[in-house]
C-alpha cells in the first residue's frame, strides 16, 4: 500500500486547510493511521492519529483546532485544520502502522505554510 498526501498550501493565520491521505489499497488492516509534521530545523512530530477502533489522539498544540478522520470506503484519512497559526507551518506526512506484520508506511508529505 502506498500513501499519497495532498491538500497543503499557503494560508493566512486563522485560516483552514484540509489534508487528505489517500491509500492505494485498503486501510482497514492498519491499526493506526496518523499525521506528522516537520518544521524547518526541527524533528518530525506527531500531530494526530486514529486507531482502527476509532479512538483519536492529538498533540497538545493542536487540540481543539485539528480533527483527524478516516473514510474506510474511500481508503482515505483526513486532517481538518482550523484556526491555523504560523507555528503550524511545516511538511505534513501521513503514516500507517500495521502491528500484525510490523509494517510502517509513510506518505510523501505535503507543505503547509501559514503566514502571519
Amino acid at each position: 500500500v502506498q500513501l499519497q498526501a495532498s491538500g497543503g498550501g499557503l494560508v493566512q493565520a486563522g485560516g483552514s486547510l484540509r489534508l487528505s491521505c489517500a491509500a492505494s489499497g485498503s486501510i482497514s488492516s492498519f491499526n493506526v493511521m496518523g499525521w506528522y509534521r516537520q518544521a524547518p530545523g526541527k524533528q518530525r512530530e506527531l500531530v494526530a492519529r486514529t486507531t482502527a477502533g476509532g479512538s483519536t489522539n492529538y498533540a497538545d498544540s493542536v487540540k481543539g483546532r485539528f480533527t483527524i478522520s478516516k473514510d474506510n470506503a474511500k481508503n482515505t484519512v483526513y486532517l481538518q485544520m482550523n484556526s491555523l497559526k504560523p507555528e503550524d507551518t511545516g511538511v505534513y506526512y501521513c503514516n500507517a502502522v500495521d502491528l500484525h506484520y510490523g509494517r510502517v508506511v509513510w506518505g510523501q508529505g505535503t507543505q503547509v505554510t501559514v503566514s502571519s
